[in-house]
C-alpha cells in the first residue's frame, strides 16, 4: 500500500461522531505516516477550544481557522488527518483536500446519534432535537461527502479496526485501478 502511496496524505472525512480521529490513529501507524487531527490543530493555533471559537467568534471565525490549517498540512506528505466534519462546506478546501486521497467514513445517522448521545462539547449539537439537527447536517452536506475518493460504508458492529481495513481496500482498489489505466 505504502508503494501506491507514494507519500499521498489521506484526509478522513465524514459527519462529527463518525470514528475519523480514532481510524486515522490507526491508520498512521500501519501506513508508516504522521496522525494530525485538524480540529486540535485549529484549537491549537487559536489559543481555545472549538466550543470556546464558536462562542466568542462564531462559526464562520472557525471555518476560517479550519481552512487556514488545512491549507498549511497539504504542503506535507505521509499525513493521515482526521478532518471536522465540516470541512468540506468550503469549496476552497475540495482543493487542499484533493492534494491527497479523500476518505468518507459515511455512518447512518441514528448510529451517529447513539454515539453522540450526552456529548456536550459540540457546538453544532447544541439543538433541542440533536437528532434532527444531525439529519439536517448530514441532508445538507451528503452530497459533498459524496465527492471523496473513497467512500467507506460503517456498520453498527464495525470496529474501529475493521473500519481501517475497510479504508485500506477501498483506498488498494482505486489505486489498483488508477495504475491499470496508465
Amino acid at each position: 500500500m505504502k508503494q501506491f502511496l507514494k507519500g499521498c496524505n489521506l484526509y478522513l472525512i465524514g459527519m462529527m461522531g463518525s470514528g475519523k480521529t480514532t481510524v486515522a490513529q490507526i491508520l498512521a501507524p500501519q501506513l508508516e505516516y504522521r496522525y494530525l487531527d485538524s480540529d486540535r490543530l485549529i484549537e491549537q493555533v487559536a489559543g481555545q477550544s472549538i466550543p470556546e471559537i464558536f462562542a466568542e467568534s462564531g462559526e464562520a471565525a472557525f471555518r476560517e481557522l479550519e481552512t487556514k490549517v488545512l491549507s498549511e498540512l497539504c504542503a506535507y506528505t505521509h499525513l493521515v488527518v482526521a478532518t471536522g466534519g465540516g470541512i468540506i462546506l468550503n469549496r476552497q478546501n475540495w482543493s487542499y483536500l484533493q492534494h491527497g486521497v479523500v476518505v468518507w467514513l459515511d455512518v447512518p445517522v441514528e448510529q451517529l446519534y447513539q454515539r453522540l448521545a450526552g456529548d456536550t462539547t459540540r457546538p453544532l449539537l447544541r439543538d433541542p432535537d440533536p437528532m434532527a439537527k444531525l439529519r439536517s447536517l448530514l441532508d445538507q452536506r451528503q452530497s459533498l461527502y459524496k465527492q471523496a475518493d473513497v467512500r467507506v460504508i460503517v456498520g453498527p458492529e464495525d470496529t474501529p479496526e475493521q473500519i481501517a481495513t475497510g479504508v485500506l481496500a477501498e483506498i488498494s482498489k482505486i489505486l489498483k485501478d488508477h495504475t491499470n489505466q496508465n
